[in-house]
């Protein structure tokens, strides 16, 4: 079990590497990866029922700790990315299928790679599980009906559908991780260090299918898309941070909302893209996977080497 744990850490560690490695490979052997199509929407149940099974009540207790910091995270995180997203494909003119897609992966919910890179940056980790937690259990009613206002110019969206795809591969795996966590508790206990291989082999396999059966369109128009998705980004970390500095946050939790707010669940977003519009339409989803494992670190790493404790912030800058 040690040497499975070993392995789980240093997979968690080099995450971005695994991603950008295998994107590559993907565009050189598309037929290596493509089978993997078919099985994305399994994958992301199954990285789903791992994250229940690291979810305890006291991560939803963080929500009654502190109700203003987790609501504004979460209401900034489904306000900013998908108007950003909005945003981008108006003004970048994007093809039908990619402005979808654009749009569909600034609707999704945080992911639990938010919540390392807030470990990595010092900053409040508790807060940022907590919103994450909550975005996600939002995800089935949200991220549909948001989809359905802001992309339905471009195509046809069913939010009903959405709704069901959401509440399977979604909301029924982590409620199951939780019940499994809460039951069996101890075990549990001394499996979850391995659990980030499993997310770290799941999120590279899903995007690298995406990458694979879409090898064509990312060779003529993936520049164009890679600065779509990077914009993206990195307007929702600056937003992110700019909106939690306005309402007074310590820097420990401006530096959670900012993370975020900026990282998306993508490998939801590929899911729902291939089932809902078109392989295609999951291409920005699977660039955000590789982007955000670049762009995470090194705001990890620049933040925690910076103090919790700024000489602009003092206690009345805390948030209530």
């Amino acid at each position: 079990m040690k040497t499975l744990e070993k392995v789980s850490s240093f997979a968690g560690n080099t995450f971005a590497i695994w991603v950008i490695l295998f994107g590559i490979l993907s565009l050189l052997f598309p037929d290596g990866f493509a089978w993997i199509a078919p099985h994305v929407t399994l994958l992301l149940g199954i990285i789903m029922f791992g994250m229940g099974l690291t979810l305890t009540l006291d991560d939803f207790k963080g929500v009654l700790k502190a109700p203003a910091s987790v609501f504004i995270a979460a209401a900034a995180q489904y306000i900013i990315m998908p108007l950003v997203a909005f945003g981008l494909a108006v003004v970048f003119q994007l093809p039908a299928e990619v402005a979808a897609g654009v749009i569909l992966v600034g609707c999704c919910p945080g992911g639990t790679a938010s919540n390392v890179m807030t470990f990595l940056a010092k900053g409040n980790t508790a807060l940022s599980v907590s919103v994450t937690a909550v975005s996600t259990i939002l995800a089935p009613i949200l991220t549909p009906v948001l989809t359905w206002l802001l992309a339905s110019q471009w195509l046809p969206v069913s939010a009903a559908d959405m709704v069901t795809s959401i509440v399977q591969i979604v909301l029924i795996p982590i409620v199951l991780g939780i019940v499994v966590r809460l039951l069996f508790s101890k075990q549990v206990s001394k499996s979850v260090a391995a659990l980030p291989l499993v997310s770290v082999v799941g999120i590279v396999a899903v995007a690298s299918a995406v990458v694979a059966v879409n090898r064509e369109e990312i060779l003529s128009t993936g520049l164009l898309i890679l600065s779509v998705v990077i914009l993206h980004n990195v307007l929702g970390l600056v937003i992110g941070y700019t909106i939690s500095k306005l309402f007074r946050f310590d820097f420990a939790d401006q530096k959670a909302v900012s993370i975020e707010v900026g990282m998306q669940n993508s490998g939801l977003g590929s899911a729902l893209a291939l089932a809902h519009f078109s392989p295609i339409a999951a291409v920005p989803s699977a660039l955000f996977s590789v982007w955000h494992n670049i762009s995470g670190p090194l705001i990890a790493t620049w933040w925690g080497k910076k103090s919790n404790h700024l000489p602009q912030d003092d206690e009345d800058h805390k948030a209530g």
